[in-house]
C-alpha cells in the first residue's frame, strides 16, 4: 500500500465521520428528540449531551486522526499514536456495545435514523477496514496502550460524577438510580474488559500485519 492510496482512504474515512458528526449535531441543535422518550432539553444541555456520548467522542478521534494522516500518512508521534489506538478500540466499542446494549431501545425514523447509522455502523466498519489496511503500523506498545486508557477511564469517572449531579447519563447501562451501583458496577467491568481485549488484539495485529504504508 503506498502512502498516495493510504492518504486517499484516510480521507474517505475523515470525510464520512466529520460528515456524520456535524449532521448528527445539527440534528441536536435543531431539537430532535434523540436517544430520549420525551421531549428534549433546552440548547446548552443538548450540546453538552451531544459530547458526553462516548460514541460522539470515538467519531471524533476517528475524524480528527483520519485527517492528520490524510496529510501525513506515516505520522508518527507518541501521542499521535495513543490518540490513534484510542479512537480505533473507541470506534470498536462504540459498535459493539450498540449492537449489543443499545440497537432498538428507540425507533428511529428518517435523518434520526441515518445519523444514527452513519455513528454507530458506518464510520467504525470504515475505520476498522482502513485501520487493517493501510495502517499505519507499526505503532503500538505497552506506553501507547497506558495513554490510551486515559480517555475511557476519564470519560466514565466524569460520567459518574456528573450523572450524580444532575441525573442524566448518556447510556442506561450507567444509570444507577434506575439498576442500582451494583449493575453498573458489572457493566462497567464488563465494558472495561472489553477494551483490555481490544487493546491486547490490536497490539498483536499491529505486529502480525505487515508494515503500512510502503
Amino acid at each position: 500500500m503506498t502512502a498516495a492510496r493510504a492518504r486517499t482512504a484516510h480521507l474517505v474515512v475523515a470525510a464520512v465521520a466529520w460528515f456524520a458528526l456535524v449532521f448528527q449535531l445539527v440534528l441536536v441543535v435543531s431539537g430532535e428528540a434523540i436517544l430520549v422518550e420525551d421531549d428534549p432539553p433546552g440548547l446548552v444541555a443538548r450540546t453538552y449531551r451531544y459530547f458526553a456520548y462516548f460514541t460522539i467522542q470515538s467519531n471524533v478521534l476517528v475524524a480528527l486522526t483520519s485527517t492528520v494522516l490524510a496529510r501525513r500518512p506515516r505520522e508518527d508521534r507518541i501521542g499521535w499514536r495513543a490518540a490513534r489506538l484510542a479512537g480505533v478500540v473507541g470506534i470498536t466499542v462504540t459498535a459493539l456495545v450498540y449492537f449489543v446494549l443499545l440497537r432498538g431501545l428507540i425507533e428511529l425514523e428518517g435523518a434520526n435514523r441515518l445519523a444514527d447509522a452513519l455513528l454507530h455502523m458506518v464510520v467504525p466498519a470504515l475505520a476498522l477496514v482502513v485501520w487493517a489496511w493501510v495502517g499505519p503500523r507499526p505503532r503500538i506498545g505497552a506506553r501507547e496502550v497506558a495513554y490510551a486508557l486515559a480517555w475511557p477511564v476519564a470519560w466514565l469517572a466524569w460520567t459518574l460524577v456528573v450523572g450524580q449531579v444532575d441525573g442524566w447519563v448518556p447510556y442506561p447501562f450507567l444509570d444507577a438510580g434506575d439498576d442500582g451501583w451494583g449493575a453498573v458496577a458489572i457493566a462497567c467491568t464488563g465494558i472495561t474488559t472489553v477494551f483490555l481485549l481490544l487493546f491486547a488484539l490490536y497490539a498483536w495485529l499491529d505486529r502480525r500485519l505487515p508494515p503500512a504504508p510502503r
